[in-house]
């Protein structure tokens, strides 16, 4: 488990014990220690008993637990709480807007322990007159229980890539004879999927005596679907070595791709891959990302689908935060990763500005000693360069947080929203476009809010925002976090169509977090991006020169 996963575990002890009236100095303690341990800057299961009880605030009795957690998933105090707390309790601590003490209230006084209870309540008008709550928070409460069983059973793209891989490389070592693939929604790198599909040239008999270990769900004559220990859903299809990659192709596309391909595609002979299924129809070869439906087919007859971008292209990282603002790690291990571990040419720093106060925001005299420690790191990284950035909220009006005279000294600025989040379309893309205007703007940051099967983004008029880019001169961020991917892929196109860069930013608050744009880069290529499109595939001296061009205009 990584340090997140063990904080998760410890904030999870720390609301059951509000929840249950358990002592307040013992629940903050816990809260404290889950928020100590995620800001770790090594792994705790790497690291002995003795070095952790040593690190501040967190002692022997927290160290013990938290390398308990690390190899058991939970400790005995967390079992005796979760052991005298309903299921559907538990499971309402996930619910946006409701903390241990509203929760307390549902429990206890209006006797409601599970979340589809909760949620007929919410339509009986129940929750109005209960203290604390009110008609606005029954229907913030509605929307969110909503919103989580809509998202029932999909996953994150990169929450289950690693598993994906162990299953894949398994039945490969079971089959080592065999033809195997990923294909559906899991090949085409959808950001969010409820299935991992394989193609496997056996027979689904021969794949289910394999299949011990896994929970089997359901099968038919040509497939097998099952679910491992964490839930996530598998499905295996059976081919035979000559129409594989037919099925392949078939199994790839979505409903949409199909559908354009199928006015061309006819009997064909058995053919030995995909690119010369392709070949035989008249086409270039599509890759698997662009098979959505769009313009690929149209652009395969014609020779001019795009090269795609792929991570070895990025010369840098743009919109990073560090122990300044509400990072894990210091200034200078960030850039020593980029420079020594990802083998990088720059790092863009990205603070928070100081309206982010729960994220520790940088005031103009903590600004002045990040300068400092810049221009210090500079000299002894060189020729390794940092950018010094900001992540500058966008206010509620659309204007950024820091006087002009401040925000002229950054290298460049990202601007994003982070509060008053439920404005309608037309106030939220005039915010955004008036933010775009701002001449100190260089990038706009994740543009809707979005985080994926958490929250839905606030309403924009993409096109407007875009267009507003275009004429401004300013890059939109592909916010490469799992979590958001925002800018969305299905408009990366229509930026790319008027002019707009764009800039694969991995919005990292620890080291571990710049490896996220690779999300970054496979939802990209989704978009059909190239290296050309993207602001951090310049070079140090090109994107010196770029942010330079930009102040002077």
């Amino acid at each position: 488990m990584d340090n997140k996963a063990i904080s998760k575990i410890f904030k999870l002890c720390s609301q059951l014990m509000e929840l249950q009236n358990e002592n307040p100095f013992r629940t903050k303690a816990m809260a404290s220690a889950s928020f100590k341990l995620d800001k770790l800057p090594f792994r705790i299961e790497e690291t002995s008993l003795e070095e952790l009880s040593a690190q501040p605030g967190i002692g022997k009795s927290t160290a013990e637990k938290a390398k308990e957690v690390a190899t058991t998933g939970t400790f005995k105090e967390l079992q005796d709480l979760l052991e005298n707390t309903p299921s559907g309790i538990v499971e309402m601590l996930n619910i946006k807007g409701l903390g241990p003490k509203k929760i307390q209230i549902i429990w206890k006084e209006l006797e409601i322990e599970s979340i589809g209870e909760l949620l007929y309540a919410c339509n009986e008008n129940r929750l109005v007159e209960a203290k604390g709550f009110g008609l606005k928070t029954q229907e913030d409460i509605k929307k969110s229980i909503e919103f989580s069983i809509s998202n029932k059973g999909w996953f994150l793209y990169a929450k289950v890539f690693g598993v994906a891989e162990v299953f894949f490389n398994e039945l490969k070592a079971h089959f080592p004879a065999s033809l195997l693939s990923f294909t559906g929604d899991f090949r085409r790198k959808c950001e969010v999927l409820s299935t991992v599909d394989l193609l496997i040239s056996e027979s689904i008999e021969s794949v289910e005596k394999f299949l011990g270990a896994y929970t089997l769900v359901e099968k038919t004559e040509n497939s097998i679907e099952i679910t491992d220990e964490l839930g996530f859903t598998f499905k295996v299809f059976s081919s035979n070595i000559n129409d594989f990659y037919l099925d392949l192709i078939l199994s790839t596309g979505s409903t949409a791709h199909l559908d354009l391909l199928s006015t061309i595609l006819v009997d064909l002979p058995p053919l030995s891959s995909e690119e010369a299924i392709y070949r035989n129809l008249g086409l270039d070869y599509i890759e698997p990302e662009l098979r959505e439906g769009l313009d690929e087919i149209t652009r395969a007859q014609n020779h001019t689908l795009p090269q795609l971008i792929q991570y070895k292209n990025l010369k840098g990282t743009l919109h990073n935060h560090s122990t300044y603002s509400d990072g894990v790690h210091s200034l200078e291990q960030m850039a020593l990763n980029c420079k020594e571990v990802l083998g990088l040419e720059y790092l863009g720093i990205c603070d928070h500005s100081k309206t982010a106060v729960y994220a520790n925001g940088l005031s103009i005299e903590r600004l002045e000693q990040q300068w400092k420690e810049i221009s210090s790191l500079n000299e002894k990284l060189a020729p390794f360069r940092i950018f010094s950035g900001i992540e500058s909220d966008i206010l509620g009006d659309g204007s950024l947080d820091y006087p002009d005279e401040i925000l002229a000294k950054f290298d460049f600025v990202v601007a994003s929203v982070h509060s008053n989040l439920k404005m309608d379309e037309n106030k939220a893309t005039a915010r955004l476009i008036k933010a775009i205007e701002n001449p100190y703007t260089t990038i706009l940051g994740h543009p809707t809010g979005r985080l994926l099967l958490s929250r839905s983004g606030y309403p924009i008029d993409y096109k407007k925002v875009i267009d507003a880019c275009a004429s401004n001169e300013v890059v939109i961020e592909i916010n490469a976090n799992p979590l958001r991917l925002d800018l969305d892929w299905r408009w990366h196109r229509y930026a790319i169509e008027k002019g707009v860069l764009l800039s694969i930013n991995p919005d990292a608050h620890r080291t571990e977090g710049l490896r996220d744009m690779q999300y970054g880069v496979w939802v990209a290529q989704k978009g059909g991006v190239q290296s050309k499109d993207c602001l951090n595939t310049y070079s140090l001296q090109e994107i010196t020169a770029y942010f330079s061009k930009r102040k002077q205009r």
